[in-house]
């Protein structure tokens, strides 16, 4: 079998732009009107590349997992996203260019000017090692009004950017704003200065009904949906957990300048889990099954120290040593791994960076970044954060509604503890409809509290203060409470359970994907090549009869028939080009395998099976092409497994 070389040539991202937008794999949203920056259609391409990964994702997770699947409103009335946090919380750090007052992102601008400053140093350091000819110093006095001379830059100066872009993440807005100052940090697009950052929500805001009466957002994420249908959940499930939620859909950002194509886009599909575990054992069932699984971890000690490297280290040994919180959340980063590299991406530019303190979300106690390096950088594809029990108390307490398990203990616990006790009747005759207020006092409080009240009663009364704002006091007396020190069994154990949450932005993970499978042969820069998996490629077989005479219509039609009934979505080419250039036109669109049929298929029933990425050609009838091809794309067999199965095609059928 021949090998294959996808590094003859170095990545050349014009090209690969160039072959996305000519094949109509995705393309600005409403170009004819001149478009809206941050908004993206997918192509027939685009959108079966898509579908697909969905497919295998819902396979991955929810079939495998055996999570319960959720379809959710995308329109949120406004109190939910109050109580959440995300209206006070859920926003970045912006500034202005002072003079045109444009907008830019300040993370994005520091990272943006300082690693340009680093490239500019590496090029001129490159040119002093190797000092041009003398013929070549004159073409550069020529160039120097075209392209600045690159600049060298300090070595401390390099090391203090580098130690910036290694924790950028963890920098607050007004620590941005101080970078931007003391650096002479400059909107690169006019060389003009910026103002302080301010912070700007990131949620579009909408409103429900035809007045108005009603304000709400688009969800900026899936998992309120899944909190808010909580007890439902858990009913369906049996009163058990832990148990899993799953959702994808729609969600929308209001991206403050999006200018990285589907890296960073105002509306998107998500694919998030919410795994809702017992906080007192966060240990999983199969976590033993992906204790193998090495992971390359950028956690946040390493970070916070201004470093950036690596640790090569396995799912247990991270769990065992405290560097990935609990076994769960170990459990899924694994899971994540496995399934990144399923549908191709390359597991050399994957890495999974933990959160640093300043930009851990307000309801995360731990949360891991699966990062996958393309021509933008390391980019976060996937989030798997520890939200505790944020989401679901401050539901509860907002609305009345216990968002709760209740747990029949196997073993009765006996406690002893302090229990109130009041006479309603005189309570409600002495404070009327503070009532209430006073029995919410006493509840509220601990078995040290209630001794101390049990001690001022026992003298003849006690005071109580409320927490509000205007504090005020209540006098008890033993007519009205007495507190007394019972034994009680506990049958019933409630708690309020933890949630980890996979988070997949799909776009992401659809464009690093086709940047890691794009490639140029040696022979042929001109056309680039998509090496993308049978699993996840748009069209998996190329049907090719030699030519558009009706004699090969019946073949076409068998070959196309019987494929699309095994599932396997397959497409014919019968244009009047070499078959050379349909194959190639189609290696562009990924499609991993190719069938032809010629006047030897016509006479014998045979037909040749070509791969996309070795070119090589097998030979064998028409049925048994077929069951190779579909076991193919089914992952049941390998090339090299085909190989064994059929013989290799000379390039010569003989015609009985």
């Amino acid at each position: 079998m021949s090998t294959v070389n996808k590094t003859a040539h170095s990545f050349d991202k014009t090209r690969f732009e160039a072959l996305l937008n000519r094949r109509f794999f995705y393309a600005p949203a409403f170009e004819i009107y001149g478009g809206v920056a941050g908004l993206y259609d997918y192509g027939p391409p685009g959108s079966a590349l898509q579908a697909n990964i969905i497919a295998e994702w819902r396979k991955h997770f929810i079939v495998e997992e055996h999570m319960l699947e959720l379809d959710t409103t995308i329109m949120t009335p406004a109190p939910v996203f109050e109580t959440s946090g995300h209206v006070a919380r859920f926003a970045d750090w912006m500034v202005k260019d002072t003079k045109t007052g444009d907008v830019l992102r300040a993370d994005h601008l520091v990272k943006n000017v300082l690693e340009a400053r680093l490239a500019s140093d590496k090029e001129a350091r490159g040119l002093a090692a190797q000092p041009p000819k003398e013929d070549e110093k004159d073409k550069k006095k020529k160039k120097k009004n075209v392209k600045a001379a690159p600049l060298q830059l300090a070595d401390e100066i390099v090391e203090k950017y580098e130690r910036i872009l290694a924790k950028l993440d963890d920098y607050t807005g007004p620590e941005l704003g101080d970078l931007c100052r003391k650096h002479a940090l400059k909107n690169p697009d006019t060389g003009n200065e910026v103002t302080e950052p301010v912070q700007f929500n990131l949620m579009f805001a909408s409103s429900i009904g035809p007045t108005g009466q009603h304000p709400g957002f688009l969800r900026p994420e899936t998992a309120q949906g899944h909190f808010l249908n909580f007890s439902r959940l858990l009913e369906y499930n049996n009163g058990r957990v832990p148990f899993a939620s799953a959702q994808i859909g729609r969600s929308f950002r209001n991206e403050i300048s999006p200018r990285a194509g589907l890296l960073r886009v105002r509306e998107f599909t998500m694919a998030e889990i919410e795994h809702f575990v017992d906080p007192a054992d966060k240990s999983h069932a199969h976590f033993n099954d992906v204790r193998h699984v090495v992971l390359s971890l950028l956690d946040r000690h390493t970070q916070s120290a201004g470093r950036t490297e690596v640790r090569k280290m396995s799912v247990g040994e991270a769990v065992d040593t405290g560097v990935v919180a609990n076994q769960t959340l170990g459990y899924f980063l694994a899971r994540i791994y496995m399934f990144l590299l399923k549908i191709g991406i390359n597991p050399e530019r994957l890495r999974f960076r933990q959160h640093m303190a300043n930009e851990m979300a307000h309801y995360a106690t731990d949360c891991w970044d699966a990062e996958i390096q393309n021509s933008y950088g390391w980019t976060e594809c996937v989030g798997c954060a520890d939200r505790a029990a944020y989401d679901l108390s401050v539901h509860s307490a907002k609305t009345g509604h216990p968002l709760v398990v209740r747990q029949a203990l196997k073993e009765p616990i006996v406690v002893e503890k302090e229990v109130p006790e009041f006479n309603k009747k005189n309570l409600g005759k002495k404070f009327l409809k503070d009532a209430a207020v006073v029995q919410q006092i006493i509840g509220d409080m601990d078995e040290t509290q209630l001794l101390a009240v049990k001690a001022q009663l026992s003298q003849g009364s006690a005071t109580i203060a409320s927490s509000e704002s205007e504090q005020r006091t209540f006098e008890l007396t033993p007519d009205l409470l007495t507190i007394e020190r019972k034994t009680l069994k506990q049958s019933v154990r409630e708690f309020v359970p933890n949630v980890i949450e996979p988070s997949f932005g799909l776009g992401r993970i659809l464009y690093a994907l086709l940047e890691h499978s794009f490639w140029c042969r040696e022979q042929d820069v001109e056309r680039g090549v998509l090496s993308l998996p049978p699993l996840v490629a748009p069209t998996k077989v190329l049907i090719v009869p030699l030519s558009a005479k009706e004699e090969f219509d019946p073949l076409v039609a068998e070959v196309s028939t019987k494929l699309r009934r095994a599932g396997v979505f397959s497409r014919v080419d019968d244009s009047n080009t070499s078959i050379g250039k349909r194959y190639s036109r189609n290696d562009e669109l990924g499609t991993p395998f190719g069938v032809t049929l010629d006047f030897a298929s016509v006479a014998n029933r045979t037909m040749t099976l070509r791969e996309r990425d070795t070119l090589t050609q097998l030979i064998g009838d028409i049925d048994e092409v077929i069951k190779v091809v579909i076991e193919l794309v089914e992952g049941s067999i390998t090339w090299a497994d085909a190989c064994q199965r059929l013989p290799a095609y000379d390039g010569v059928q003989a015609i009985d």
